[in-house]
């Protein structure tokens, strides 16, 4: 993952202003749905009234020691991240609560933060899991 920040950041920056906007921060689980045309409905909806998501909470979990149960945690955690990206949140964080195999839940975790990167999406881990994310 770069760490080094495009060049047109700090020139946007600079023109930046205030908006009449609340950032607000979405649990994953109150999304009834990562479906394009429900995210669309919803984000119409929190700009209407004022509302940008800025992150979004993801519980996570890799407690099975299972590759079937591994790939889809992680397929449900990348519909997430695109969920986010989608609804403009530039930021998701992972509560992950348990990790059965890291060496199984490792490379899976490294994928989404790829993912992540690619949409644009900071992805941070959060809790005691013995795993790494970075890619």
């Amino acid at each position: 993952m770069s760490t080094t920040e495009p060049a047109g950041v700090e020139a946007t920056i600079n023109g930046c202003r205030p908006a009449d906007v609340d950032p607000i921060v979405i649990d994953g689980d109150d999304l009834e749905s990562t479906a394009p045309g429900h995210l669309r409905d919803l984000k119409s909806g929190l700009a209407a009234r004022g509302y940008q998501p800025a992150t979004l909470v993801v519980d996570a979990c890799f407690a099975e020691d299972c590759s079937l149960a591994t790939q889809a945690e992680a397929d449900r955690l990348r519909e997430l991240v695109r969920a986010a990206a989608f609804l403009g949140a530039g930021r998701v964080e992972l509560r992950i609560e348990a990790v059965a195999e890291p060496e199984t839940a490792g490379p899976s975790l490294a994928a989404l933060a790829e993912r992540a990167d690619r949409e644009g999406v900071d992805l941070v881990a959060l809790g005691d899991a013995d795993v790494d994310i970075e890619t």
